[in-house]
């Protein structure tokens, strides 16, 4: 079945009734996760007086994070230029994504979705004031502004830049998540259980304290 270059969730929701004529929506995106990864925009105030936008992007079967940049000036150029990065950030990945969803927000140039339309990857955009349609996104988004940018004092880019790099790599490499039954998107669980009388956890520190991780002491 053929999609339009720019399917709906309506569309999309249709394509997965074909698929399983009784799966619902949420079904659809557990069992096509692999296949999907998701977009979005936040903004910060910076000490500066600048406004700084955020582009991110999630895997939702391994919900790793994706920081692709942060900019005072989101023109289309530069948009579109994330789209490629993105690409290359996906790296071996890049063959199994079919769907990327995103809100409609007027960032998106026509440029964006052609780079990706280009790899093999439908544009699935989401309703109008509905962010429960990109919820593992969303989710994302909230937990960086409660554990991280609502917490911080962020002079300028360069800082933001900065933090952002060190928040993507505790994401990915330190942070447990439920739907990976605890794990990290890059550090799956260890096969054997620890002991616990003689475990011995030192703590390491992300963002000037802002951040605490814990690791098992040498």
């Amino acid at each position: 079945m053929i999609l339009p270059h720019t399917p709906t969730f309506t569309q999309l929701s249709a394509h997965a009734a074909v698929l399983a004529p009784y799966t619902s929506w949420a079904d659809f995106l557990r069992s096509q996760a692999e296949a999907i990864i998701a977009c979005d925009f936040l903004t910060v105030d910076l000490l500066d007086g600048t406004k700084a936008y955020i582009l991110a992007v999630i895997e939702h079967a391994t919900r790793r994070i994706h920081v692709l940049g942060a900019t005072a000036h989101p023109t289309a150029d530069w948009v579109t230029q994330q789209a490629r990065n993105m690409l290359m950030d996906l790296e071996n990945s890049a063959d199994r994504v079919k769907f990327l969803i995103r809100d409609r927000d007027i960032l998106y140039p026509p440029g964006f979705d052609q780079v990706l339309a280009h790899a093999g990857i439908e544009t699935a955009r989401s309703a109008v004031r509905a962010p429960r349609m990109n919820s593992i996104m969303e989710r994302w988004i909230g937990g960086a502004r409660r554990e991280l940018l609502d917490r911080t004092l962020i002079w300028n880019l360069p800082h933001l830049r900065r933090i952002l790099h060190e928040y993507e790599t505790h994401h990915n490499g330190h942070r447990p998540h439920m739907t990976l039954a605890g794990a990290a998107p890059d550090k799956p669980l260890p096969s054997e259980v620890a002991d616990l009388d003689a475990f011995r956890a030192r703590r390491h520190d992300r963002v000037g304290g802002v951040i605490h991780e814990y690791r098992q002491a040498a």
